[in-house]
């Protein structure tokens, strides 16, 4: 019962960090380079928690989204790309800082490049105009994992100490 209760807590708390820092935009220097402060956040979501709780919640704030009219299926659809490809990346690899760093402007890539074959147009000018923020993802995803880590060993204690 107990474990359940949690699961679904921290399943939901997740969700509403990945749908909340994804309505926030950093704006870029040209037009077209603004930034999620997302991307950084879910790929230490999931080097945390798992790739299981990460696409859980990662679908959920994308349905969470939809129904708000804040994303449309494009959004959606290439928000799991890049989801996909980060959750590959640490599954795979592990979670070491090198991992983390790299597996957000890798989604993004990907993203980018799904994207530009989708609309048809080149894949060259999305990428470049994502440098930006796939520089912003690789230099703050390690220290919000470290940042997680840390929450989520707290939350884990007081717990404990509770069921004692």
């Amino acid at each position: 019962m107990y474990f359940n209760t949690r699961r679904l807590t921290e399943t939901a708390l997740l969700t509403t960090l990945i749908t909340v820092s994804g309505a926030i935009k950093l704006p870029g220097f040209i037009p077209g380079t603004e930034f999620q402060l997302s991307a950084p956040l879910a790929v230490a979501i999931c080097g945390v928690f798992g790739f299981t709780k990460y696409i859980t919640a990662g679908i959920l704030s994308s349905f969470i989204g939809l129904i708000l009219g804040t994303q449309n299926l494009l959004n959606v659809g290439i928000a799991m790309i890049f989801r996909l490809v980060v959750g590959i990346c640490v599954t795979v690899l592990g979670t070491s800082w090198p991992v983390l760093v790299m597996a957000g402007p890798l989604g993004s890539s990907a993203a980018r490049l799904v994207l530009g074959e989708i609309l048809g147009k080149g894949a060259i000018p999305l990428l470049v105009a994502a440098i930006p923020g796939m520089i912003y993802t690789a230099l703050t995803a390690w220290p919000l994992t470290l940042l997680l880590k840390k929450v989520k060993l707290q939350t884990e204690r007081v717990v404990q100490s509770v069921q004692r």
